[in-house]
């Protein structure tokens, strides 16, 4: 990790949420890895994807998103219904690791930023007949996979959707020490990671084996909340390591294909 002599060194990617960025000192630091903990219904993936897509659209940046439950279509389509202008980036899809090669070869022929949406349920279907081995191994078809991204392509961005679901096809025995290494495997890549956590209904940690806010060097918590019969989405940085961060909750706005945060530090008007 390279050490900055001054904080205006620090390069931050923005989350593109007006009115949240300034209370970060600008956004995200670079190559951090970030959990963005929430409830169901808290905009996640939503969130995440909004990211990727201003940098790739603004900083000609590339991004991998890599969903294991929700299919490929279903996230562009809901992204589509959002009003995410899908037609301004190059997307592909990887439903097939053996195209893995021929979509990095056009990245690298392209001048623009990507988006590479890797299906791993379409994927895991493609491979029910094959003897992966161990649960645990579909963790290293995982990171064999973005390795071999971010070693061929100037891979700049990572989402995971989701943790919980990572759960569910590898098998953690030893949760401190396996997630220890794999942030760590995230860390060395140097991408600017997001993974994606689902909360407990009862809001008592931000991930399962809840050591997962310690290995992350930022949390970002979405939230719902219930006032007089009206559900209203929230939003706060409960962790942000080399920043100066304001940790108020804001109400999340989304609208047109932009979030923004409002009423810091006080309850919505309702």
């Amino acid at each position: 990790m390279e050490i900055v002599q001054d904080k205006s060194q620090i390069k931050r990617i923005k989350t593109y949420i007006e009115n949240f960025d300034e209370e970060m000192q600008g956004g995200i630091p670079e190559n951090h890895i970030v959990l963005v903990s929430g409830t169901a219904g808290t905009m996640k993936s939503s969130l995440t994807f909004n990211i990727l897509y201003n940098e790739i659209l603004h900083n000609n940046k590339v991004g991998l998103y890599l969903t294991l439950e929700q299919s490929s279509e279903s996230l562009l389509n809901h992204m589509v219904n959002l009003d995410f202008d899908l037609g301004e980036i190059d997307i592909y899809v990887v439903d097939n690791l053996k195209e893995l090669t021929q979509i990095i070869n056009n990245v690298n022929k392209s001048s623009e930023g990507s988006l590479i949406v890797v299906d791993l349920a379409a994927i895991r279907k493609e491979l029910k007949n094959v003897e992966i081995g161990k649960s645990g191994d579909w963790l290293n078809v995982i990171k064999n996979t973005i390795k071999k991204l971010k070693e061929n392509i100037n891979l700049d961005l990572f989402v995971l959707d989701s943790l919980s679901a990572l759960y569910v096809v590898s098998d953690f025995k030893n949760p401190r020490g396996e997630l220890f290494y794999m942030f760590e495997f995230f860390r060395d890549l140097k991408l600017t990671t997001f993974l994606i956590s689902e909360m407990p209904l009862t809001k008592d940690r931000y991930g399962e084996f809840e050591i997962e806010s310690f290995l992350a060097d930022g949390v970002i918590k979405l939230d719902l909340v219930e006032r007089h019969r009206k559900v209203s989405r929230e939003i706060s940085i409960v962790k942000m390591r080399a920043t100066r961060a304001n940790n108020d909750v804001f109400t999340l706005e989304f609208s047109n294909g932009k979030f923004k945060a409002l009423y810091g530090g006080q309850p919505a008007l309702i």
